[in-house]
């Protein structure tokens, strides 16, 4: 990770990133939770705001704090950055879900890999979060333009392979479809779809939402090879805003990941 975390970083004090909605002072954030000891890790798009700010727009500080800014480590620019700044930045990022994780967000996912055997909150059976872009942005992902959604992706995307490639991960979980649409341009593959009728969400006036389940193995990821083959599992319905997502549905999602993951595991 440290490796790539300094490859981050650097892009920080770089102007191509200037004009992608990147909050500039807020650390990158390559994993959520301890990603050298885990075995399964779910996927988002990128971190929210709210790893760095209040509702606000605060900085979160003192105990609030999530991850380390440059008003935290004490300096003016990301080219001030020593060791001792990314070992801070790195316990930030193992000890996420020990300290002020975002429960609203993450507790969701965390019941969806728990037939896994896995959590974020344990320290002997851990998972982690990662995300297609390691990097906050000031505006939600879908509020960017189609432009900025591009410049990231070829500035950063390829960090998700070298993360996964140097870990112990066998699970990727990808959550919502956007995430499965990126995942499957960087990776190169077509993840087998199904329709899973039980995971349809109800619509009033208009046609039911249906459920899609992805399946697939992944050798390589933007370019990267893993050494391995990755078990990639993924679904449709992004849990934390789809509107509809009831419990049932969520224990449905829970039970195939479970199956689909056992012999894996």
């Amino acid at each position: 990770m440290y490796t790539t975390l300094i490859t981050l970083i650097n892009l920080l004090d770089s102007n191509p990133i200037a004009d992608m909605g990147v909050i500039p002072w807020g650390s990158p954030v390559p994993s959520f939770g301890d990603l050298s000891n885990s075995r399964v890790a779910t996927l988002g798009l990128n971190p929210s705001n709210r790893e760095f700010v209040d509702q606000d727009g605060n900085e979160l500080e003192g105990k609030y704090r999530r991850f380390h800014t440059l008003n935290s480590l004490g300096i003016t620019s990301w080219s001030d950055v020593d060791a001792r700044h990314i070992k801070l930045m790195v316990d930030s990022f193992r000890q996420y879900f020990l300290t002020n994780p975002y429960d609203r967000w993450f507790k969701v996912l965390d019941l969806i890999i728990s037939g896994t055997k896995s959590s974020y909150y344990s320290k002997s059976t851990s998972a982690c979060h990662l995300d297609l872009i390691p990097y906050a942005t000031s505006q939600k992902w879908n509020d960017l333009s189609p432009r900025q959604h591009a410049k990231l992706l070829a500035l950063a995307g390829g960090s998700l392979g070298f993360l996964v490639r140097d870990s112990s991960i066998k699970i990727l979980i990808l959550n919502g479809r956007s995430v499965v649409e990126i995942f499957q341009d960087i990776s190169g593959i077509n993840l087998d779809k199904r329709e899973m009728p039980t995971w349809s969400l109800p619509r009033r006036s208009t046609q039911d939402v249906i459920g899609l389940a992805y399946h697939g193995v992944s050798e390589t990821l933007s370019g990267v090879p893993l050494g391995r083959e990755l078990l990639v599992l993924g679904y449709n319905h992004n849990l934390q805003s789809s509107f509809g997502v009831t419990k049932k549905v969520l224990q449905e999602i829970q039970k195939w990941v479970s199956e689909s993951s056992h012999e894996v595991l």
